[in-house]
């Protein structure tokens, strides 16, 4: 008996036993706390916020000097603090100062388009039990949610993708560049990176829950861009804390990026910025440099200014995908930096400041985010700010949402060949 348990014990041991390649740390099985996710989940939707709010202070404020609408210099390190300029928009000054947003505890974070179709995913996801949306429950959810009359924090793709769902046509379809001429706008980069945390550690299976969701409303470079965010949020739960965040950090994006286009513009852009990062300028250079490459060269196959469109394309997914990797870069992990980078970068800047406010939210955890900032904040969200038709006139709080999102991991973890372990409160996720 005593050789059968030895025996076992090493069968074991080589059984969970982990190696390492150059780009992504193998292990057989990862175990996760189901606590501590939720507290990180939490930490998703207060860093999103905070992101996202800052961010559009600056929103459009810059996006250069090609085309009918010119900009003047883009921000930089030294326009922290002060006045927010004219946007493409307004060609008045506010009053905001470029600095954080907060929401104090009795006060309420509205949403917006960078968080609100993310709840609206989730929210059907929970409801249904289902990890897979088929394209009539996607149609049903938008048409029941999205306001068609008023305004509905819609724009581009979405826009049109809502439009032909209300005429009759099913994702997706609803992002076919023959019917949607705005496929490769940055709309499915701001509305499905949640897919990842959905679905810890298991990326192949996140960019299946996602598939449909993005090409709602993207093809091409643009999808793909989407499902290197994906794989990123799904990958977040693979860091290693006893390793520098910024070297870490690289690691799961330098993964992700095996899913970009060799052939297009979206791999080369990713390079681009990194070998930029890696050469010791500045952020601010760097920016400048994405500008001159892409906007004004049209290097890559990158063909944004030749095609003439509103404003440059400062909507598309390219160029704001570029400007985001700035940021995640040079920000290397730390959250007040990285966020103050994305908002002064410029183009559609509360999208990437949103998705890595979101992704460190995530990694850090909200008790840590309150603490990064030495004050407690409002955990309430208002989703009938932007949306319709929610439980409880769309007034809902980040605890609340994030249990909704363990349930959800739960039913992902178990239907994907995983273990809900509910006695020790963790999963076990086949890598």
């Amino acid at each position: 008996m005593s050789q059968i348990k030895f025996l076992f014990s090493i069968l074991f041991l080589i059984f969970f036993t982990s190696c390492i390649d150059s780009k992504v740390k193998k292990i057989d099985f990862f175990e996760i706390d189901r606590d501590k996710y939720s507290d990180k989940l939490e930490g998703f939707w207060l860093g999103q916020s905070i992101a996202n709010w800052t961010g559009l202070i600056t929103e459009m404020d810059k996006i250069g000097n090609i085309g009918e609408i010119k900009t003047g210099e883009f921000y930089t390190e030294d326009d922290w603090g002060g006045k927010d300029q004219p946007s493409i928009w307004s060609s008045e000054t506010s009053n905001d100062e470029i600095n954080f947003v907060f929401r104090e505890s009795g006060e309420m974070w509205g949403s917006d388009d960078d968080t609100d179709i993310e709840y609206m995913y989730q929210e059907l996801l929970y409801n249904s039990k289902e990890i897979v949306l088929s394209p009539e429950k996607i149609r049903d959810a938008w048409i029941k949610h999205i306001k068609l009359e008023e305004e509905n924090f819609l724009w581009v793709s979405n826009q049109k993708a809502f439009d032909l769902m209300n005429n009759g046509v099913l994702p997706p379809q609803t992002s076919d560049p023959t019917l949607n001429e705005h496929f490769d706008m940055i709309d499915a980069q701001l509305t499905t990176e949640i897919f990842g945390l959905l679905s810890p550690i298991n990326y192949k299976n996140a960019l299946k829950m996602s598939n449909l969701p993005i090409r709602t409303t993207a093809r091409g470079d643009a999808a793909l861009i989407s499902e290197f965010y994906v794989i990123i949020h799904s990958l977040a739960s693979t860091i290693d804390f006893n390793e520098p965040l910024d070297e870490e950090l690289i690691r799961i994006s330098d993964f992700a990026s095996s899913i970009l286009d060799e052939n297009s513009y979206s791999f080369p852009m990713y390079e681009f910025v990194k070998s930029k990062f890696k050469s010791g300028i500045t952020w601010e250079q760097t920016r400048d440099s994405i500008y001159q490459r892409y906007q004004v060269d049209q290097k890559d196959g990158y063909d944004i200014t030749s095609r003439n469109l509103y404003c440059n394309g400062c909507f598309a997914s390219g160029i704001n995908f570029a400007a985001s990797l700035v940021s995640y870069f040079y920000g290397k992990g730390n959250f007040k930096e990285t966020i103050k980078i994305a908002t002064l970068s410029g183009w559609d800047s509360d999208n990437p400041a949103s998705t890595w406010g979101g992704l460190l939210g995530f990694i850090y955890g909200k008790d840590k985010i309150e603490k990064i900032f030495n004050k407690s904040m409002s955990s309430t969200y208002n989703i009938h700010r932007t949306r319709q038709n929610f439980k409880n006139n769309g007034i809902d709080d980040f605890r609340n949402m994030s249990m909704k999102g363990i349930e959800i991991v739960d039913n992902v973890v178990k239907k994907t060949g995983g273990i809900v372990d509910q006695i020790n409160n963790k999963w076990i996720i086949k890598n």
